[in-house]
């Protein structure tokens, strides 16, 4: 008799919603769930989701590093022997790897790291690499004009189409009119603006965002400033009639070329692919993921310092990562209420049932990928970055990534 393995593969962002972008940003971004956030706020009603770090202003936040702007990235990421060994003693053995970069000082930066350069399935924190080949794209097409970049997030909309597809995780979709606010998986007939699908693929993880962004990205290479007024059905019949060698290569190109752009290696960090299923009928994958912590430390301190792509760019993205709602794994540690956070997190688990029946959600057996990335302001000024990376068998390490945050913020931030 035949023994048959059963293995679960999935890929997953995250099961619990973590809502970015500053709350007064509905008027510049059109973002809809912004209006409710803001509205609750203006009402006095409670909303016990959202901690005090949360509710910065759009003007509130800043890069953090632009008067490093000249200075290249391995100029930075020197280590500072005495901050290392403070981060050393508290960094777990086993599959953990991290950088950290303590940036309250931009004249006196302090850079501690452990097994940075082991690579890792990033999961959902690639979803940024697609974040940022979308921006370069608009930078591409309106190169000196940021309000047209942003004016075209706000006012072109696409829908799902398959693309779309085949993610259980929700969405917020919330009617203005009749102050309605439902979560649900996306389907093929949703209809939003650029903004909201860079907010759904960055807020709460949609792997169906993701893929609507990527195709998007590609969209901008390909036609330019014809995108604007590209209609749904010659958008479809590009993907139609293009090889679809040739589509693959140009999906991997329009990702990874911005980062390579900025100096990260393929070793560092790059993207395979687009994030359903569906999306396949046409994109393959190429090259696999990998991300470490060098890598994605590399391309957060070129945010703050403005180089990613320019500084206006660079600001934007910043706010798309900023969070403004419940917190989870690393940055739901409560020494962080008070700081604002820009953060991703991202998982990436394979169980072998026949090893274990009970292997469950985020606690894989086979590889169980669990990443953090994350940019800290507490209130009193200290200021920092952490990459962490891990990937240990059998555990949901959502807590253990929670824990360390607060090891980290001890270290940086000593009460």
């Amino acid at each position: 008799m035949k023994t048959y393995i059963t293995l679960t593969f999935i890929a997953l962002s995250t099961l619990f919603v973590a809502m970015l972008y500053p709350i007064d940003g509905y008027d510049t971004t059109g973002i809809k769930r912004l209006y409710r956030l803001q509205k609750m706020e203006m009402d006095s009603i409670a909303n016990k989701r959202i901690p005090n770090g949360a509710y910065l202003k759009l003007e509130d936040i800043k890069l953090n590093l632009l008067s490093r702007k000249r200075d290249s990235l391995g100029a930075i990421l020197v280590e500072d022997n005495d901050f290392a060994r403070k981060i050393a003693r508290i960094t777990p053995g086993g599959n953990y790897s991290l950088a950290v970069l303590d940036m309250t000082n931009p004249d006196s930066l302090k850079y501690a790291a452990h097994r940075e350069n082991v690579g890792y399935q990033p999961g959902s924190v690639g979803k940024i690499a697609v974040l940022n080949g979308f921006f370069t794209e608009l930078a591409e097409v309106y190169p000196d004009n940021f309000e047209l970049r942003t004016g075209l997030m706000c006012n072109k909309r696409v829908k799902a189409r398959y693309w779309g597809t085949g993610d259980h995780h929700t969405i917020p979709v919330y009617d203005i009119d009749s102050d309605k606010l439902t979560k649900r998986q996306v389907v093929a007939s949703d209809e939003f603006s650029l903004y909201e699908w860079a907010d759904h693929m960055v807020s709460v993880s949609n792997n169906g965002a993701a893929s609507v962004l990527y195709r998007e990205t590609m969209l901008l290479d390909a036609f330019g400033r014809n995108y604007a007024d590209l209609t749904e059905e010659e958008a479809e019949n590009y993907f139609v009639e293009t090889d679809r060698d040739s589509l693959t290569s140009q999906a991997n190109r329009v990702v990874n070329q911005p980062l390579r752009d900025l100096g990260i290696t393929e070793d560092d960090w790059r993207l395979g692919g687009m994030f359903t299923r569906p999306a396949g009928k046409y994109v393959g994958r190429e090259g696999g993921s990998i991300g470490t912590p060098k890598g994605l430390m590399k391309f957060l301190v070129a945010l703050e310092q403005g180089n990613v792509i320019d500084e206006e760019s660079s600001l934007e993205m910043k706010r798309l990562l900023y969070m403004t709602d419940r917190r989870i794994r690393y940055a739901h540690s409560n020494r962080l209420d008070d700081a604002a956070v820009y953060f991703k997190s991202g998982s990436f688990y394979k169980c072998d049932r026949e090893k274990n029946p009970n292997c469950s959600d985020y606690a894989g057996n086979v590889f169980n990928y669990m990443n953090s990335v994350i940019i800290v302001e507490q209130p009193n000024g200290k200021k920092y970055i952490v990459c962490l990376m891990t990937n240990v068998l059998n555990k949901n390490s959502a807590g253990a990534h929670m824990y360390l945050a607060s090891s980290i913020d001890e270290v940086v931030n000593p009460t």
